[in-house]
C-alpha cells in the first residue's frame, strides 16, 4: 500500500455538501477540516493501492480541485546509504 496526502478544497457554499458526501463515501473519519478557521478544505492521509484508488476517496464533484501527494518516509539509514553510493 502507498500513502497519500489528500487536500480537498471546497467553497463555503459547498461546505455542508462536502462533509455529507465524504461521510456517505465512508471516509469522514479520515479527514480533518479547516472550515471553522475560514479555510474551506479537508485533509487526510490515507493508504491506497494506487493514485487512482486515492482519487476515488474524494467525491467526484470535488475531485478536480483536490490534490493528491504520494508520501514517502525516509529513514536516516536510507540517506546514509545514498551518500555512500555517491
Amino acid at each position: 500500500m502507498e500513502r497519500y496526502l489528500i487536500e480537498s478544497p471546497h467553497t463555503i457554499e459547498d461546505c455542508e455538501r462536502a462533509v455529507k458526501e465524504i461521510h456517505a463515501a465512508g471516509y469522514l473519519h479520515c479527514f480533518e477540516w479547516g472550515c471553522e478557521d475560514g479555510n474551506h478544505s479537508a485533509w487526510a492521509i490515507v493508504e491506497a493501492e494506487s493514485l487512482a484508488h486515492a482519487r476515488q476517496i474524494v467525491p467526484w464533484m470535488f475531485r478536480d480541485k483536490a490534490r493528491f501527494i504520494k508520501l514517502v518516509k525516509y529513514e536516516i539509514a536510507d540517506q546514509l546509504h545514498r551518500e555512500e553510493g555517491s
